[in-house]
């Protein structure tokens, strides 16, 4: 996997997390992995396709999506995600895959992202492909950032 690949996608998500919500983040020891990717409560799961192929998971607690659905509706209090914080949360995955496209360009890397898919609940995602998660940490709780992302060869 592609260092400057894997720092785009985390300038993209820091980025987000400090433009957009006025949080503070601090990146945390990476790790790497395959096999059983965490999912902790919930998760952004988002396919790419293009000049490298693979995946980009964000995952993080119920306290943390209610704190990033509250910071995207102008800090109010979330207790309970709803449809609309589902939504919202949906929505902070396409603004992650937004910034991330922007980012790979900027290493001549032309990307496509399919919509978000958010999974609710713990549950492990499987992989035979390297994962490496870059843990966030920021005011509004912990984001782990998993990126498996391989270039795409021409024959």
């Amino acid at each position: 996997m592609n260092a400057n690949h894997v720092n785009a996608v985390c300038r993209a998500t820091e980025s987000i997390l400090t433009n957009h919500f006025g949080v503070d983040v601090t990146p945390l020891d990476p790790h790497s992995g395959k096999d059983v990717i965490p999912s902790n409560e919930v998760s952004v799961v988002l396919g790419v396709s293009g000049d490298v192929n693979g995946q980009i998971i964000c995952s993080f607690t119920n306290e943390t999506a209610k704190g990033i659905v509250g910071t995207m509706m102008g800090g109010m209090v979330i207790n309970e995600l709803d449809e609309m914080g589902w939504s919202a949360i949906q929505e902070f995955g396409n603004w992650i895959a937004g910034n991330t496209a922007t980012e790979l360009s900027n290493e001549a890397c032309s990307i496509d992202v399919t919509p978000p898919v958010v999974n609710d609940g713990h549950s492990k995602f499987r992989s035979n492909r390297l994962f490496v998660t870059v843990p966030l940490q920021t005011s509004i709780g912990l984001l782990d950032t998993h990126i498996s992302l391989k270039e795409e060869t021409t024959s």
